[in-house]
């Protein structure tokens, strides 16, 4: 079986290979199926021919970089804190200092998140 010829007479590249969530991609069946072209013409000439409206994403700040690294370490420490108090309460050793101790913890990631979100556009 011989490949199609592109227009300008190569033969047809490497496939293209994504993921789509079980909603989209029946949305996607439904409208090659309308089309009633293959999957690969309909990409061609909807998306190729630029017939779709493509939405960029706002490029990200250094400060707002920053802050989702911060965010993601901070999340660790919740973590952390969550797993500590929960195994020293299965084992009946939780007392009130470390309640105190965590929840001062607690009280300075929070404080530290706030003061980060005031400086990120």
């Amino acid at each position: 079986m011989s490949r199609r010829k592109s227009n300008d007479g190569a033969g047809l590249g490497k496939p293209i290979a994504f993921r789509l969530s079980d909603a989209d991609r029946a949305a996607y069946l439904e409208k090659v199926a309308r089309s009633g072209l293959t999957q690969s013409e309909f990409f061609r000439q909807a998306v190729l021919t630029n017939r779709t409206q493509v939405i960029a994403r706002p490029v990200a700040s250094a400060d707002r970089k920053r802050l989702l690294y911060i965010f993601n370490k901070t999340s660790n420490n919740l973590n952390q804190i969550a797993h500590r108090a929960n195994s020293e309460h299965v084992r009946g050793q939780l007392s009130e200092t470390t309640y105190e101790e965590l929840l001062t913890h607690l009280h300075l990631i929070s404080r530290y998140l706030r003061c980060s979100l005031e400086k990120v556009d």
